[in-house]
C-alpha cells in the first residue's frame, strides 16, 4: 500500500485523510561554517547523528509528518529578496539527501527528480529539446529513481522541477520560440510542449515504478502559472504543486486561497501540496530582513495562514521553509545559525500542525 489520490483527496496507505505537514531545505552546511563547527562537531559529528538526532528528533517534536525537498539554497543571490522577474539570479544549491538517507530516516518524504535544468533561480537554465534524446534521459530517470525507492512504504511521491520557468525566463530563454505569436497561438504551442514534457516524465517514472505518486514541478504561485501547463498536467500528474509565500495580512491568506482553487480546478481538481511557504523576522546575523516583527508572531502567521486552507478538502500539504537558518542567502529558519531553536516559533508550530493533523484525520 502507499499513499494515494482518491476522490480528489490525499489519503495514507490505509485509506486514512492525509494532510503533509513538510520541512524542507534540511541541509546542515550551516552548521559547518567557522562560527558555528564547533557545535555541530559537539552535538553530532556525522551527517548520520544530525539525521536521528537532530532533523528526525525536530520534525517529530514540532509535529511534521514528512521530509519535504531538502536541497538548500547555499551561494548566489546573496541579498534582501530574489528578483524573479528583472535579472537573472544564480543561486546554487546543495545536493539533495540520498535515497538511504530518505528512507532511514523512517518517516514520509518526498524524492527529487531534476527532469530540466530550468529553474527561475537557475541564472543559466538548459531548456533542452523534448525529442527522442529527451524520452531517453527521462527513461534514465524513472530506471534510476524507481530503482531506489519504488518498494518504499514511506515514499510519498515524487516532485519534479523546483519552480519551473514556464513563464519567461529572466534569461529570456524558454522551451520553444513563442515571440510573435499571438494569443491563442501562443497558448497552443504552450500546450503541446507541456504535454510532451508532462507526459515524457509521467511515463518513465511510472514505467518503473506505478504505484507512488508524482506530484509534478513546484510552481511558484506568485509569480503565476500558465492555463495551458495547467490542462497539459491534468493526465499525468497526481497533485498539483505550489510554492506560494503570503503577506501577513487576511487579504493576502484569501487570495491564495483563490489563486489555488483557480488552478486546481484548471488542472483537474487536483489536491494541491502547498509546496513552499514560510516567513521571516529580523535576526541577529539578518539584521537586514524585512518582515514580521519577531518569531511569535512568526508562529501566529503560521496558524492564520495554514487555516486560510484547512477546511478545504484538496489542501494536501503544508511545506514549510525551512530549517537552519542560512545567513545571507535563505535568511531564516525554525533554528538560529547555531542550532537552537527559536522557540516561540518552534511552540507554536508543533501546536498548530497537531491540530491541522487532528482535524483533517476527523474530516
Amino acid at each position: 500500500m502507499t499513499y494515494a489520490v482518491r476522490d480528489g483527496r490525499l489519503v495514507d496507505p490505509d485509506g486514512n485523510p492525509f494532510l503533509s505537514l513538510g520541512l524542507n531545505h534540511t541541509d546542515e552546511t550551516a552548521l559547518k561554517f567557522p562560527r558555528t563547527v564547533d557545535v555541530w562537531r559537539e552535538r553530532y559529528g556525522s551527517r548520520q547523528s544530525w539525521i536521528r538526532d537532530g532533523v528526525v528528533a525536530d520534525l517529530s517534536g514540532w509535529g511534521f509528518n514528512t521530509l519535504g525537498w531538502t536541497s538548500e539554497y547555499v551561494a548566489g543571490g546573496w541579498g534582501e529578496a530574489l528578483d524573479w522577474f528583472g535579472d537573472p539570479i544564480d543561486l546554487k544549491h546543495s545536493e539533495p539527501w540520498s535515497a538511504a538517507e530518505l528512507r532511514g530516516a523512517g518517516m514520509p518524504y518526498v524524492a527529487q527528480v531534476r527532469v530540466q535544468e530550468i529553474e527561475d533561480w537557475n541564472g543559466h537554465p538548459a531548456f533542452r529539446p523534448l525529442d527522442d534524446d529527451f524520452a531517453d534521459w527521462c527513461d534514465h530517470l524513472g530506471r534510476a529513481i524507481a530503482a531506489e525507492h519504488a518498494d518504499s512504504p514511506d515514499l510519498l511521491g515524487y516532485f519534479l522541477v523546483d519552480i519551473p520557468a514556464w513563464l519567461p525566463h529572466a534569461s529570456g530563454r524558454d522551451f520553444a520560440e513563442l515571440a510573435g505569436l499571438d494569443t491563442a497561438a501562443r497558448e497552443r504551442k504552450l500546450y503541446d510542449v507541456a504535454s510532451r514534457y508532462y507526459e515524457t516524465i509521467a511515463t518513465a517514472i511510472r514505467r518503473y515504478d506505478p504505484h507512488h505518486l508524482i506530484l509534478g514541478d513546484r510552481f511558484n504561485g506568485n509569480k503565476g502559472i500558465p492555463e495551458p501547463v495547467l490542462r497539459a498536467m491534468v493526465p499525468h500528474i497526481d497533485t498539483l504543486s505550489v510554492q506560494y509565500f503570503t503577506e501577513p495580512t487576511a487579504e493576502s491568506r484569501r487570495r491564495m486561497h483563490d489563486d489555488l482553487a483557480r488552478w486546481r480546478e484548471q488542472c483537474g481538481d487536483k489536491p494541491v501540496v502547498v509546496a513552499d511557504v514560510g516567513n521571516w523576522t529580523p535576526t541577529q546575523l539578518n539584521p537586514h530582513r524585512e518582515g514580521l516583527p519577531d518569531h511569535a508572531a512568526r508562529g501566529a502567521d503560521y496558524g492564520a495562514a495554514m487555516d486560510a486552507l484547512l477546511d478545504e478538502p484538496w489542501f494536501a500539504g503544508w511545506h514549510w521553509c525551512g530549517y537552519v537558518e542560512n545567513t545571507g542567502g535563505r535568511g531564516w529558519g525554525l533554528k538560529d545559525p547555531w542550532d537552537e531553536p527559536y522557540r516561540p516559533l518552534t511552540d507554536a508550530i508543533t501546536e498548530h500542525n497537531r491540530r491541522a493533523a487532528a482535524y483533517r484525520k476527523g474530516n
